[in-house]
């Protein structure tokens, strides 16, 4: 059989390269070999490898956390097509899952098998350019009542123009119902603008969602539309709006009440035509009683009010969802599972997933990456085994527990603000401001 294919191994340890010396000659047509990542940026110019198979962890001063993951965004932003397959020892496994939810082709774990090493690089050789499809992202309604009646709002609430604010804990899907809103109106033809509301800077505020002229500030070098204007003829969808300073909140009120922006630096008044939808995981009511909301701005955002249940109010739709991503990422990770174990399920619907479907579609996503058989097991699908009526018993308003989460990752992470960031699934400006919320 003709040998296809040229692999560049890039591993430290003498060993292992000689043994990989030998065996991945007998597949394909070229191997290279490197014992460190120095010249890996440069190597990859110059052979042109099908596959890179690069480990974990190296000898150097890369102050990243894992080697691995630094030198896999160093492939990948220099060649995005590049197919790596990570190399690592058990210990790593989750920072393997991690490489491949960034781009990675798949990873094999020390000691491995011949066999194994070699139909993962040969299917990492082969795939021609395969589209990474994913399910598209449309609303999954379940079988329950309540949202049911939130579908039949919905299917009246579309073909207008009124403005909707969606309600929910993070993880409920508040930006794919705004995004089913936006599909099934009028405007589905136009764009939907997203926006991290909370996201953005005081300072940056006007310039994002209103745009600057050349000129405006220091580094305004040309034009900028703003997000409104990006947004005009279709919908624009403000995420996170509880997170808006007052000041801040101030501006968007004008615009929203006058359907017209000012680019900053500039005086002239320009028309926008936009539907807005809003959603925040706070509640608005009680920020205004306290007056870190404003009540016009409140009024104005809330013409339809829509909330999502959590998912562990849904409990019927637990595995219906799970499956939905199970097909989703055995299609991304070209793995070989096509279905959950009956007791794993039982534990899906028994958890609370204080994450929602977030952390359900991650937790999926890990078991697919991990999995080698047809099924999903105790194996790969590792959740706590808790009794719903432990986990979810009111002893705390949302902000009380969301203040708890920040202060206990920031105590786990020693105030590094970009791993708490990460571990708590939001950006660094949205940290900023509830550190700022909670006198953190």
């Amino acid at each position: 059989m003709t040998k296809k294919g040229k692999i560049l191994v890039v591993d430290d340890n003498a060993g292992i390269r000689s043994a990989l010396k030998i065996l991945l000659p007998m597949h394909f047509e070229k191997v290279e070999l490197l014992p460190s990542p120095s010249n890996l940026i440069s190597t990859i110019e110059t052979f042109k490898p099908d596959a890179v198979l690069l480990d974990m962890n190296f000898n150097t001063d890369i102050n990243t956390g894992n080697e691995g993951l630094f030198w896999l965004s160093e492939i990948k932003s220099h060649f995005p097509q590049q197919k790596v397959v990570l190399f690592t020892a058990y210990a790593d496994v989750a920072l393997a899952v991690e490489g491949m939810k960034r781009g990675a082709f798949d990873f094999i774990v020390k000691p491995w098998e011949n066999d194994k090493l070699i139909e993962v690089l040969t299917s990492a050789c082969g795939n021609v350019k395969k589209a990474e499809k994913t399910i598209e992202s449309g609303m999954y309604w379940g079988s329950g009542e309540e949202m049911m009646a939130i579908k039949k709002t919905v299917a009246k609430l579309a073909p207008t123009d009124a403005t909707i604010l969606i309600t929910g804990e993070n993880g409920t899907g508040k930006d794919v119902l705004a995004r089913e809103i936006h599909n099934e109106s009028s405007r589905a033809d136009k764009k939907m603008v997203s926006v991290d509301a909370g996201a953005i800077t005081e300072t940056l505020f006007e310039s994002e969602l209103f745009g600057h002229v050349k000129g405006a500030y220091t580094d305004a070098y040309t034009d900028h539309a703003g997000k409104f204007e990006q947004a005009d003829g279709g919908t624009l969808f403000l995420d996170e709006v509880g997170n808006i300073p007052l000041n801040s909140q101030a501006k968007l009120l004008r615009v929203i009440q006058n359907r017209s922006i000012t680019r900053v630096g500039d005086t002239k008044s320009i028309p926008v035509d936009i539907r807005l939808i809003c959603a925040t995981n706070g509640n608005l009511e009680q920020m205004v009683k306290d007056k870190t909301f404003r009540e016009d701005l409140y009024y104005r955002i809330n013409t339809m009010h829509i909330h999502l249940p959590a998912l562990r109010d849904r409990k019927e739709d637990i595995v219906p969802l799970a499956e939905i991503f199970l097909k989703e990422f055995t299609e991304k990770y070209h793995r070989k599972a096509e279905g959950i174990s009956d007791e794993r399920k039982a534990a899906l619907e028994n958890y609370p997933w204080p994450g929602n479907i977030r952390e359900l579609r991650n937790c999926i996503e890990k078991a697919v990456i991990l999995s080698d058989g047809k099924t999903l097991t105790k194996n790969e699908i590792d959740i706590p085994d808790l009794h719903m009526e432990e986990a979810i018993r009111p002893v705390e308003t949302l902000e009380e527990a969301e203040e708890k989460a920040i202060r206990s990752a920031m105590k786990k992470y020693d105030g590094n603000l970009s791993l708490v960031a990460k571990a708590l699934d939001i950006s660094r400006p949205t940290l900023y401001n509830k550190l700022k919320k909670y006198g953190i």
